[in-house]
């Protein structure tokens, strides 16, 4: 490599997509600051409408966090203490702390090899698992999308339809990606995301959104993210502090018009890395039928470290998702089988590696990238 080492490129350029989006951003923040108001103002009903004419006519409910939409997901179904709910080890701490959160118990399944989501055949014997226990009640069934690759929902929605729970989507990082003719958002029962700002479609801070078929379901997300109340103020049920603020759902709305292109580089910054590094690591996998958001770039390898000492020695970044997988942690342990129960979730904790991907990636930033990994991979 050069003596002189180059000045580092972004893992996620937020600061390069804002200054593309600048002027439009300014216009919407403005307008904003004009009518003052703040909570719940027009945009956020605007946001609303442009998410579901996005995503094909489901209702939509934005809320102040992805972490939010995933409680408020499982308050409206009154999902509680004795509860189990089925969720993979091999995601960001937020699936399952939300689950504990409304006092169920986190059941965790292993994930398959090649997508990284949710493996059907393991939820199926987990949920006889629990019943055979009887120590807690099957409720409900929370696939992950890793990486900004939809889960298997045909599969996974026929173990969840036969035991008679519900599919909840936690979709944080694959809005945008779609299964045949549907989108992210209409692939199951109820569908959060998040709005977080190095999510594919993000904020300017914190922000998610539900999404239901459902106009009744939608409307008690309505309700819980303001305190359980109904249009007169009568507290009906407890709630939360979880609306979108407007200024982020006019900034939101702003990505959003530019989001469809956003989605194309980002598919093709893949493309260019699958066409360089197939022959020397493992490539994302791409199911039939399926686009990815491309919400990160993750290869696997048995020479993970040394490609990414090689990657830090020339100022480039990379990540490791999830090398201590959920059912590891302590705060899980009362539900967790322990080390060894999922090996494949513990497997890919080893040897999976994330390499920038984002709207603003050039070609030839890609190129040093790949021929950095190349060489490094062996």
């Amino acid at each position: 490599m050069s003596d002189t080492i180059p000045a580092p490129i972004p893992f996620v350029d937020i600061p390069g997509q804002v200054r593309r989006l600048r002027d439009r951003i300014d216009a919407r923040v403005r307008r904003v600051l004009d009518h003052g108001q703040f909570i719940l103002g027009p945009e956020v009903r605007e946001l609303e409408q442009a998410l579901s004419d996005y995503v094909g006519g489901a209702h939509v409910v934005t809320t102040g966090s992805g972490h939010d939409a995933i409680l408020m997901g499982l308050m409206a179904e009154g999902i509680g203490p004795g509860d189990a709910v089925f969720v993979p080890a091999f995601t960001f701490v937020s699936t399952a702390e939300a689950v504990a959160s409304v006092g169920a118990v986190p059941i965790f399944v292993d994930v398959d090899e090649h997508s990284f989501t949710m493996d059907p055949l393991d939820l199926e014997r987990r949920i006889a698992k629990v019943r055979r226990d009887g120590t807690w009640r099957p409720r409900a069934v929370m696939p992950v999308d890793i990486f900004g690759m939809p889960a298997d929902y045909a599969a996974l929605g026929a173990v969840a339809g036969a035991a008679g729970l519900f599919l909840l989507s936690d979709a944080a990082q694959s809005f945008g990606g779609t299964i045949g003719n549907q989108r992210v958002g209409r692939l199951a029962h109820a569908t959060m995301t998040s709005f977080f700002p190095a999510k594919p479609l993000g904020a300017a801070g914190d922000g998610g959104a539900l999404f239901t078929d459902d106009p009744a379901r939608a409307d008690t997300y309505r309700r819980l993210r303001n305190h359980g109340q109904d249009a007169r103020g009568e507290c009906l049920s407890v709630g939360l502090t979880g609306r979108l603020d407007t200024l982020q759902a006019a900034i939101l709305l702003v990505k959003l018009e530019a989001f469809p292109d956003d989605l194309i580089r980002r598919e093709a910054a893949a493309r260019r890395y699958d066409a360089a590094l197939a022959r020397h690591v493992a490539v994302p996998h791409r199911p039939a039928d399926t686009t990815c958001a491309w919400a990160l770039y993750t290869i696997l390898s048995d020479r993970r470290d040394a490609i990414r000492a090689a990657l830090a020695a020339e100022n480039i970044p990379s990540r490791v998702y999830y090398e201590q997988a959920l059912h590891l942690h302590a705060a899980f342990a009362a539900s967790s089988e322990g080390p060894g129960s999922l090996p494949v979730t513990e497997r890919l904790g080893q040897r999976n590696l994330s390499l920038p991907i984002h709207a603003e990636l050039d070609a030839a930033t890609i190129d040093r990238i790949t021929a950095i990994v190349a060489a490094a991979a062996g």
